[in-house]
């Protein structure tokens, strides 16, 4: 009859998508569980255990990992190097890309769009060891790059990664020129997302272009700034890579981030019991950011 037919074919293309859906997300699953979930979990537990390496142990001994970090001075000011890290690197970056952004969205050239695009984007895909050792003997004394073009300019050579007050600050700067072209690939999308009735409007009514930047611009690229933000903190939070090539924590501990702190209590001193406990304090630092900066950048923009 017609009407069973017209009853069954649904079923049938039912079960079918279902079937398609298990097949293709049981195994990212199941990879997921076993790299990231339980080996998470495992963490967890460690860092409420007295972990014995050599015998494979761990008996449970409760806060006490928490409590011996937590009277570590050196993890505390690995704390204090991350925060400062973060607070100067993540705002810098979301300023800089965001007006790279905006100079590239302004070009009416799709050529030119697309070359500066991809020249901002290079060393995003640059390999980060390469990178960073390039840019350590760049920043060499006293025959680095920067120490030449200091002396060109009647200035004096720096210890730019050996010296307190300024390697912080080295490597900062060339996360950023590693980092940008990402974050400006994520504005471009934004940008071209606002639809052009708005900006003719506002021109109509004589706005200039700082004012349509701060009502139009800047409020309806909300979301794309809130996703942004929380993707550079995540990644700035998680640090290591620079830092252990370039500085290895020095001098002084100034460039210690808790990343660093973790590796070398794990791989260096063999205490996985306390290398988690730090792993789980970041974790939550890094939990209790990312609500907040959902609470106060909730978007309440629509268009």
């Amino acid at each position: 009859m017609p009407g069973v037919k017209l009853q069954k074919r649904p079923s049938l293309q039912k079960r079918k998508m279902n079937r398609f859906v298990w097949t293709t997300l049981t195994p990212i699953l199941i990879l997921f569980l076993v790299f990231s979930f339980f080996p998470i979990l495992y963490g967890f537990y460690l860092s409420l255990s007295e972990y014995d390496p050599l015998a494979g142990t761990a008996d449970f001994i409760g806060l006490e990992n928490f409590r011996s970090i937590f009277h570590d001075s050196l993890f505390l000011k690995s704390i204090g190097t991350t925060f400062m890290f973060v607070a100067i690197a993540v705002p810098a970056n979301i300023v800089i890309t965001l007006l790279i952004s905006l100079a590239i969205n302004s070009l009416k050239n799709g050529s030119l769009q697309g070359l500066f695009r991809s020249v901002f984007f290079i060393p995003v895909i640059s390999p980060i060891v390469g990178s960073a050792l390039v840019w350590s003997m760049m920043y060499s004394y006293p025959n680095g790059l920067f120490n030449k073009i200091a002396a060109l300019l009647g200035g004096h050579e720096q210890y730019w990664l050996t010296g307190a007050g300024t390697a912080l600050i080295s490597v900062i700067i060339m996360t950023l020129w590693s980092d940008i072209g990402y974050n400006t690939i994520l504005f471009i999308a934004g940008l071209n997302t606002i639809p052009d009735m708005f900006y003719e409007s506002a021109k109509l009514e004589g706005a200039g272009s700082i004012r349509i930047f701060f009502t139009i611009t800047l409020p309806l690229l909300s979301r794309t700034t809130l996703f942004v933000t929380i993707m550079t903190l995540f990644s700035y939070f998680q640090e290591f890579t620079r830092f252990q090539i370039m500085t290895g924590g020095g001098p002084e501990n100034k460039t210690r981030l808790i990343s660093l702190e973790i590796y070398d209590t794990a791989f260096k001193y063999y205490d996985m019991s306390s290398a988690s406990a730090m792993a789980v304090v970041l974790f939550a630092i890094m939990l209790v950011v990312t609500i907040i900066q959902l609470k106060v950048g909730k978007s309440r923009w629509e268009y």
